[in-house]
């Protein structure tokens, strides 16, 4: 990298090295095509004992997301500190009640893309007849669609449909991923982007070649990369942000 960036001050090394992680997921995203105009979210506890939770500014692209210009929030959706940006209402209203919930749940996702959404719309969801759906056999949940998630007490609803289960999708709207870090999120949101993808583009073909149930349980079994004992996806989010420092280190700003 040619530029050099520093913390300010306002921030401590933990919450500064969190929200630079942050702000090159949001990157990554716009660089996988992953972004909605301003729209949509990742959201990331910021370590430490209080309940605060970083999320992007509303107005902005994901590109424009900044380390510096991330938005620290508390369990109910309220700035933390200074701002000159807003949070968009709908981002945390099932983020918070996740992240409020599961003492685990450090890093919650939601996007809109094209291959997950059709997924979300169809009757029966998510075909556990590729490669990467096998992986996510027994780790996906639904919810029934009730509509724009701003209303609080949605939230609590869509957790209890998650049952404990990291892989969420909205059915009608799309997928949530709840991760115990932002590289396992990642990691887990690749692996649903892929699953959708390859389903919308085999099932116009003719009828799903089924996998066997004991093939499903050996896709799971042996699925590490998503294990926090095997670095939960660490290595290759790492991978993906040497990728963004090469083309648009601005993110560390």
């Amino acid at each position: 990298m040619s530029e050099a960036f520093f913390r300010p001050a306002r921030f401590s090394e933990a919450e500064w090295a969190a929200r630079v992680q942050l702000a090159a997921c949001y990157r990554i995203f716009a660089h996988l095509g992953w972004a909605e105009l301003i729209y949509n979210h990742i959201s990331l506890r910021v370590p430490g004992p209080e309940e605060h939770f970083l999320i992007n500014p509303f107005g902005l692209h994901y590109t424009e997301v900044t380390a510096s210009n991330l938005v620290k929030v508390d369990i109910d959706g309220h700035t933390v500190g200074h701002s000159d940006w807003p949070i968009n209402p709908a981002g945390f209203t099932f983020h918070g009640a996740i992240h409020a919930t599961l003492p685990d749940a450090h890093c919650v996702m939601h996007v809109h893309t094209t291959p997950t959404m059709a997924v979300c719309c169809l009757k029966d969801g998510l075909s556990f007849t590729n490669f990467y759906a096998a992986q996510l056999h027994g780790q996906v949940a639904y919810h029934d669609f009730e509509g724009i998630t701003v209303h609080r007490e949605e939230g609590a609803r869509i957790l209890a449909s998650a049952q404990g289960r990291r892989v969420l999708l909205l059915r009608n709207h799309g997928p949530v991923i709840i991760g115990n870090s932002l590289a396992q999120a990642f990691n887990l949101m690749w692996l649903v982007q892929r699953a959708c993808e390859i389903q919308v583009a085999s099932q116009p073909l003719g009828d799903l070649q089924p996998i066997t149930e004991a093939a499903l349980q050996a896709c799971v079994r042996d699925s590490l990369n998503f294990n926090p004992k095997f670095g939960a996806g660490e290595d290759s989010f790492a991978a993906m942000q040497r990728l963004i420092d090469r083309i648009d280190p601005g993110y560390r700003a």
